[in-house]
């Protein structure tokens, strides 16, 4: 046997591993079928939109002729105005803000403070508390009307904001949705090494729960901002049309004997444009902290 029949037997792994890093380090890339099925998704998705959109812009007379229209008309703006004016959406609108963005800031801190109490403190009877804390979603909202109802009237707080605001300040849902996700993300070391740098609680929380919190908090927040902005039954039990959030004004534009349906849709339409502005402008950050977390975890 001479040198030239010797094989070198660890150079064909060294190729096959380098191959594997290439291959694992390409972009995947969508085919037709993929963006076959998401455009059909979108388009199903945004149809009640579109759809809303077309209705306040045309007549209520051309809304009731067969077939109904496919395209926008030209009384959009026309209708949006009369749906403001009709529907005092100036006050509303102010409200919704104050209401929705109240809730929001609130149900995320208190939600993020409680869920890592529940994740990493320990004390007694924190499961009982849990399992209570998770129990109440089990219970109807319907059910809490009537003594919410009486409560509120015994504080003097009709047809006053804090009546709307003050039982959605925390939600069992935010807890226990804060709760799985710092589980997880939030390393038990990182709170003992504040600790022991001499880190009071509130620095704890400060400096290290609601940074490692965020993602989850920003998805949180937009929950909670949309359930707030479009909640109807306990608003419109609460409040009056003298003030009004944006959903009790809307349902104003639905009385009369022959109501007009394109300045409701046009109405419809003033009411979700906040909801879309906000989603445009914040969407990405709250996506981008939705992968985050996920590649984290």
């Amino acid at each position: 046997m001479t040198t030239s029949d010797l094989t070198l037997p660890q150079a064909r792994p060294k190729k096959t591993r380098s191959r594997r890093v290439m291959g694992a380090g390409k972009q995947l890339h969508a085919g037709p079928v993929t963006y076959v099925v998401l455009g059909i998704f979108a388009l199903v998705s945004l149809a009640p939109l579109v759809w809303t959109a077309i209705a306040a812009s045309r007549t209520d007379r051309r809304l009731a002729q067969t077939p109904p229209p496919l395209w926008f008309g030209g009384n959009l703006f026309k209708n949006m105005q009369a749906a403001w004016d009709q529907a005092g959406l100036g006050t509303a609108m102010l409200n919704s803000v104050i209401v929705a963005g109240t809730i929001t800031v609130s149900t995320v801190v208190f939600s993020t403070l409680a869920g890592f109490a529940f994740a990493k403190l320990r004390f007694k009877f924190s499961g009982v508390l849990l399992l209570l804390t998770i129990g109440t979603m089990m219970i109807p909202p319907q059910l809490a009307v009537v003594p919410l109802y009486l409560w509120m009237s015994n504080l003097g707080w009709s047809n006053q904001l804090q009546t709307v605001i003050l039982p959605t300040l925390v939600t069992a849902f935010g807890t226990f949705f804060m709760r799985q996700y710092l589980v997880q993300a939030l390393p038990s070391e990182l709170i003992e090494a504040a600790r022991v740098d001499g880190a009071s609680s509130l620095r704890v929380v400060w400096h290290v729960v609601f940074p490692a919190a965020r993602p989850a908090m920003a998805v949180l927040g937009l929950l909670t901002f949309v359930f707030a902005w479009n909640d109807f039954l306990w608003p419109i039990i609460a409040l009056t049309q003298q003030n009004p959030t944006v959903q009790v004004a809307l349902n104003s534009l639905g009385t009369g004997y022959v109501p007009d349906q394109a300045v409701i849709m046009a109405g419809a339409l003033l009411g979700t444009l906040p909801l879309l502005i906000a989603f445009l402008l914040f969407g990405k950050q709250i996506v981008g902290g939705i992968m985050a977390g996920a590649i984290k975890g």
